[in-house]
Parts: C-alpha cells; structure tokens; sequence
C-alpha cells in the first residue's frame, strides 16, 4: 500500500506529464478555504462503495475532477507515521474541508511501526509489553495528527502493517501494538482500524478474533488484490468476523486511472463501513503466565517445575513458606480504572500449601485473599471482584508469608473487567 505512486496529472490526449499539481492550477486561482476548518463529521463515517488511495493527498483541482469524473467517493490518506514515503503539501485543514464538503469521505491512515519479523524500518518491538505501549504512542500521535486536520473524535484512524513472515512472536508483538493501538484510540473518542496484507496481519488478526489476551479492532482493511469489489476476505478472515459494516477491501493496486483528464496511479478498494453501528469490544481480559516476557518477575528463591499436567503453559514456580517478604508479582496494563475480576491458576497437589497468600493491589492498598492449593487445580479459581487502578504495574502477587504448610504455587492469572 505504501508503494502506491504519488500523484501524476495529465490533460488528456496530451503527452506532457505534470507532477506536483498546486491547488487550482488549473484555474490559476489560490484555493479559498472553508470555515470552520473541520471535517463534515466522523471519517469515513457511514459509507458504501468504491475508494481509492495514493502516496500523497491529490490537488483540489485533481480531487474536483475525480468527483464528477470518477466512481470514487472516498481517499485514503496518510496523516501521520514515520514510515510514510511522501510528502503531503496539499494535506491541510483546508484541503479536508474542501473534501468532505464537496462529499468525499476520508479514511486517515497512520504508516509508522512495522511487524518486528519484516524488512521495513521502523519495527516494533518483539516484547509483547512493550509492543503495546508503542501502539498507545502511535495512537496518541495519530490524533494529534488527525485533529490538527480537523477530522474529529469518532472517526476511524487506520494502522497500515505492511506484509510480514509471520511466526508466533511477531505475531504477539503485531497483536499487542494493535491492542495499545485500539485501547488508547477508544480512549481519545476514536475508532481503531487495521491495513494489512490478508496472508500475514490481517489472518493473524482474525485468528486472534476470541483471543481475549488481545482486544479487538473496530475497522479491517484487507489487501487482496484478486480484482473482486466486495467486502469477502476469502480464507484471510472468516464472515462472521467483522461482519457490522466493519470492512475494507483493497482489491487491486498500483494502477493508473484517468477521469477528466487526470491520471493517478491508485490502489482500489471497495468500502462497507458505518459509524456508530459497530459493536463494542469483549470486555477486557488479560492472562498473565509466569512466562510471560516481563510480566512476572520472582526471586531466585522460587524453582520452577513441570511435574503437575495441571499447569498454565510450560511449568510453573513454587517455593517453602516462610516469614519474611517474598513475593512473586504478575503485571499488566489496565485500560481504566474499574471493576474486575481477578482469577488464580495452579496445580493442586497434596504437598502444595493449603493457605497460599494471593495479592491484589487495590488503590486503597493491598487485598488478601488465602487459597487452598490442595483443591481446586487445573481451573480458573476466582479470587474476587476488586477495584484496580488504570495503567501497568504490579496487580496480583504470590506471597510465601504464611503460617500454611506446603509448597507455595505460583503458576497464572487472569484479570478480567466486569
């Protein structure tokens, strides 16, 4: 999508080729802007039909021939990112209202951090954690980006992922930036939309769909360049995923189309999407293993074992009771400060502790709850509903101060708002 080539312009019939068309050359008359500076409501908003992008916003001139020459309603534009490869001299506040009141929709696009596993420069980070604050980031430069053209809160802004070799730990780290991504747009009153090749970001994507470790977007683009103007992904991405007017297909790129004699080299696309209508994300819900990539962090007096088949992935950690301060903690980052519950993972065992001490950090400060790790093991045990604070940090810790016998367990976690 990135590659598409910027704007060429030509009269037709006419063998001179004119790049970098100003605003109204054509009549040789400076645009006159339009207040308020604002877009004409959410983009891309409600819409149905035909789209096109390019490298960098067109001239007024090219964009008035296109709307009664064409049967594009709709552009994407790049508004942000540090991977975009044009300039946009034309992409104003001015040129936005100009567009929209003229009654083109506008799907804004962000072309900065890449998949940690492709050959595009800058990439993520492979540490799901970190990945995922660097999605909030974008987020957060995105629409100040958005704003300053004036396309408003409720909007959908897209995250272009180029192509990538997926593979499972590019894949957590593409799913955590997207999930930063949508938690910090939601925040800002924005939708969270995705462009992705079908074979790599978008079926990783859609694999993840009931994955509630990551959340869900609100807007898929696909590329597909199979030449069908219709919303079906094919194998990329079931039907049922994303089905409430929630999808954008890129069927064809890098051609050169003309209308009232003016050449562009586009991609295509075909567009059914709605705003206000689509459904709002799972509840939040993360999963905290003991090998989760810094989120869990214990002293070197917990051992790790693999002995019980009941564990949460590969092994699980265990230590003596003692009287003194040791605890093993499992972090994660909180969309808001609300309701959630909180639930506990391990083996049972009859040598494990039958009054282990679990940690909930509160914002009134730390909640004890006992657990018998004797019963129970292999299953979600719910420690309680509590009130936790937004942001990352400590949440749930493995205490070994207890007055219990047995070893103490500290295997996985799972916070879940209600």
């Amino acid at each position: 999508m990135a590659s598409v080539a910027c704007l060429v312009a030509a009269t037709a019939g006419s063998s001179a080729v004119i790049t970098g068309l100003p605003a109204d050359a054509s009549s040789g008359r400076p645009t006159t802007a339009v207040a308020p500076l604002a877009a004409a409501g959410p983009q891309p908003g409600t819409y149905v039909g035909r789209a096109f992008d390019t490298c960098a916003a067109p001239s007024q001139s090219a964009m008035n021939a296109w709307r009664t020459g064409s049967p594009y309603r709709a552009i994407g534009i790049y508004i942000s990112g540090a991977s975009r490869s044009c300039a946009q001299p034309n992409l104003t506040a001015t040129w936005v209202t100009n567009q929209t009141n003229n009654g083109w929709r506008l799907i804004p696009i962000e072309l900065g951090m890449q998949a940690p596993c492709g050959t595009r420069t800058p990439k993520m980070s492979g540490t799901p954690a970190t990945a995922w604050a660097q999605g909030a980031t974008a987020a957060s430069s995105a629409v100040n980006a958005a704003q300053a053209l004036g396309i408003p809160a409720g909007s959908a802004i897209y995250n272009d992922i180029e192509h990538y070799p997926s593979n499972a730990s590019c894949r957590a780290a593409v799913l955590s930036y997207l999930s930063g991504w949508t938690q910090r747009l939601h925040t800002l009153g924005y939708l969270s939309g995705m462009y992705s090749s079908g074979s790599s970001g978008i079926a990783d994507v859609c694999g993840a769909y009931n994955d509630t470790r990551y959340l869900r977007l609100d807007h898929l683009w696909f590329a597909w360049w199979n030449g069908a103007a219709n919303t079906d992904a094919g194998q990329y991405c079931p039907d049922a995923y994303y089905a409430n007017h929630q999808r954008l297909h890129q069927y064809a790129g890098d051609v050169t189309e003309t209308w009232n004699g003016v050449k562009m080299t586009i991609d295509r696309n075909y567009v059914d999407v709605a705003s206000g209508t689509e459904p709002q994300p799972p509840a939040f819900s993360v999963t905290v293993d003991n090998t989760s990539t810094g989120q869990f962090t214990a002293s070197t007096n917990w051992g790790t074992s693999s002995y019980s088949s009941q564990r949460s992935g590969p092994d699980y950690r265990f230590a003596e009771p003692v009287a003194a301060s040791d605890t093993a903690w499992y972090q994660a980052s909180l969309p808001a400060t609300a309701s959630y519950e909180v639930s506990v993972w391990y083996p049972a065992d009859a040598g494990y502790n039958d009054s282990t001490p679990y940690l909930v950090v509160t914002p009134d400060g730390n909640q004890t709850v006992r657990v018998n790790q004797r019963l129970n093991g292999g299953q979600w045990v719910s420690l309680g509903v509590f009130t936790l604070a937004a942001g990352g940090g400590n949440r749930v810790g493995v205490s070994r101060w207890t007055t219990g016998t047995g070893y103490v367990i500290a295997d996985a976690v799972r916070i879940t708002r209600v």
